[in-house]
């Protein structure tokens, strides 16, 4: 499970949230970051911020798509729009989540992720 946030504190409390849910999590400050790993391959899941510096959500997502590699996303935003919820979910979102969210609505949207 992989977790690419630029805000630290985002990415520390998902972290600590996933691992009490008995994920492994692995935090990325940056769609470059998280591209450049590797990772994506092996990740059963990723959770994709829209708004980052750099790459944001959906360029992740493109390229991910780009280079065949078929990872389940939850995208999630603190900056909610309905067409950046449409296009997320036409480049492949499994889910969308409104930044911030309950554990519920995550754990949800990882379980849709998975069986996928």
């Amino acid at each position: 499970m992989c977790i690419v946030d630029d805000d630290a504190s985002v990415r520390k409390s998902l972290a600590n949230l996933l691992r009490s849910a008995g994920f492994d999590p692995l935090p990325f400050s940056s769609g470059e970051a998280f591209l450049g790993s590797g990772l994506a391959r092996e990740a059963g899941c990723a959770l994709l911020d829209l708004k980052m510096p750099g790459l944001g959500g959906l360029q992740v997502l493109r390229e991910l798509a780009a280079m065949g590699w078929r990872l389940p996303v939850i995208c999630m935003s603190a900056h909610w729009s309905d067409a950046g919820l449409d296009e997320s979910m036409r480049e492949g979102a499994v889910a969308c989540l409104r930044k911030p969210f309950s554990e519920e609505a995550l754990l949800q949207a990882i379980g849709l992720a998975l069986a996928v």
